[in-house]
């Protein structure tokens, strides 16, 4: 298990877990998210390849329709 931080609560994941995981874990549909990896924003197309590291920062973000 490794320990990260998700928009700035603490999360375990299991060893190996990628930033489609983490994202995975907070939504079933992930249509219209962004996410940053410590500071750096992640194109959607890396997601299942780009793993977590123990103590890793993400920012997952949901663009909103309205007005």
């Amino acid at each position: 298990m490794i320990a990260v931080r998700v928009n700035g609560s603490d999360q375990t994941l299991d060893d190996g877990s990628t930033v489609l995981d983490a994202v995975s874990s907070l939504t079933a549909a992930p249509h219209g998210v962004a996410v940053a990896l410590d500071g750096t924003v992640v194109p959607r197309s890396q997601w299942h390849a780009t793993p977590l590291a123990p103590g890793a920062q993400l920012e997952v973000v949901t663009a909103v329709q309205g007005g």
